[in-house]
């Protein structure tokens, strides 16, 4: 098996286009199908369905992409190998976060450039759910996440203790309140995150014990967009207070304490148990080891 045919084959199945997958790879369309004919006919099983507009995956096409994709991240492991064979300061790390999580890697990531400023690194914008599974797999080596992974195949490393905020605008009628209680939300408008995490749970878990109404009217793919809209007085919203610290400085942002929402958010950063650690991820591990006993 040609691993050349088989990174046409990934770049066929990844693009849903034999034209953008001849694109990708710098051949020309007639090359990339006479390729995937062939990878077809020694595995001796149909890969594509080329009948619809776009080409699909049948289930055979479907396993092999899951071990070509295999085949790929042991060849990046084994790049980095022999980059780490000349110098253990050079390399490749990959790192697995969320849009907010990747808020506490930036001042980690800082000092670990000034130290090994010859590592690639690359934070890889992942669901906080898919990061544990693309560790035990290979596509990542390190990952973040606000809960702890219920896998023996990793462990992992508080990096931070953030708390959920329920944040107002400055012109909303609760702006000058330090706190309330969860009965006076019924009413209120809330801009929410539309990606499905834990504390979005404990949230409507919250408001649904408490039998208190929950308005999520509005939901946003990115914390970014909420808070513009949060600023405008177009709702209210809870978000991690490390995402909103420089707009509460600014005072563009309120936040309120809800007396039944008390709640932490331990950021974790998870690795693979048994798996060895290349040089760049190891040293990146001792970095933010000593950064938190500091």
């Amino acid at each position: 098996m040609d691993l050349h045919t088989m990174k046409i084959f990934m770049a066929v199945a990844r693009e849903r286009s034999f034209s953008r997958a001849a694109e990708k790879t710098l051949r020309t369309q007639p090359a990339v199908s006479l390729a995937i004919q062939r990878l077809e006919g020694e595995l001796g099983e149909k890969l594509i369905d080329r009948t619809g507009k776009e080409p699909v995956l049948t289930d055979a096409g479907r396993m092999v992409l899951e071990y070509a994709n295999r085949f790929e991240n042991m060849e990046h492991e084994l790049e980095t190998a022999l980059a780490e064979l000349h110098d253990v300061r050079a390399g490749r790390l990959s790192i697995g976060a969320n849009e907010s999580t990747t808020l506490y890697l930036i001042g980690h990531i800082m000092q670990y450039r000034r130290l090994y400023p010859r590592v690639k690194v690359q934070v890889r914008r992942c669901l906080s759910s898919k990061i544990p599974t693309q560790i035990v797999d290979g596509d990542l080596e390190l990952g973040v996440i606000s809960y702890s992974p219920a896998d023996d195949q990793l462990q992992s490393a508080p990096l931070f203790t953030d708390h959920l905020a329920f944040v107002v605008s400055p012109r909303h009628r609760f702006a000058r309140r330090k706190s309330i209680p969860i009965a006076e939300l019924g009413m209120e408008t809330f801009i929410a995150h539309n990606v499905h995490s834990p504390y979005r749970e404990l949230v409507l878990q919250t408001f649904q014990r408490h039998r208190v109404p929950l308005h999520m009217d509005l939901e946003m793919p990115t914390i970014e967009t909420i808070k513009i809209l949060v600023q405008r007085d177009e709702g209210v919203a809870f978000l991690p207070r490390m995402c909103v610290e420089q707009e509460l400085q600014q005072e563009t942002l309120r936040a309120i304490r809800v007396k039944e929402l008390d709640v932490e958010r331990q950021i974790r950063l998870v690795y693979p148990a048994r798996r060895q650690l290349s040089h760049a991820a190891t040293a990146f591990l001792e970095l933010v080891g000593k950064r938190i006993e500091e």
